[in-house]
């Protein structure tokens, strides 16, 4: 394999952890990982050996699932929810296993918008210096510490009702 490829699969747990965060449901997050990848193998030829691969693939995976997100958006004003078929003879074990596996601390941050569960992500989470979040995000510093501080405010208020 060459450095492209190694250094994708370095970064691959960090990718899954974000996708998680973005989507909330580990299916979708699943999804979102797989399309951020091929989208970034397609693309091969844009990155620059010797820069930072977790910041360019945060980057296509933050634009893939705005990309999802939309089509969810449209394709829900068009179509009847695929869900409202699904459960038809479910037993109910599939809701509960999932509820069990869900964290404290992901439920909190499925709580908080979107642009606060984002910047939480890649800064606690990933561990992304701010200036590094602040450029996956494409916004401003000031912008990206506002988000951070209400984030960080609303887990800890959502985590200590929990407890």
């Amino acid at each position: 394999m060459g450095a492209f490829e190694d250094e994708l699969l370095a970064v691959l747990p960090r990718l899954r952890r974000f996708a998680r965060a973005l989507a909330r449901v580990p299916a979708d997050a699943d999804d979102l990982t797989q399309a951020a990848i091929e989208k970034a193998l397609r693309a091969r030829q844009q990155w620059a050996p010797g820069t930072r691969m977790d910041s360019w693939m945060y980057r296509i995976m933050r634009n893939a699932w705005i990309d999802t997100a939309r089509m969810r958006t449209r394709a829900a004003e068009t179509f009847v929810p695929e869900e409202a078929g699904a459960n038809v003879a479910d037993s109910g074990a599939g809701a509960i296993e999932a509820h069990v596996e869900l964290g404290e601390v992901e439920a909190a941050m499925a709580q908080l918008p979107d642009e606060q569960r984002e910047a939480v992500a890649l800064v606690l989470i990933e561990g992304l210096a701010y200036r590094e979040a602040a450029e996956v995000l494409e916004i401003p510093m000031g912008t990206l510490t506002s988000r951070l501080v209400r984030g960080r405010q609303a887990l800890i208020a959502r985590l200590g009702e929990a407890a």
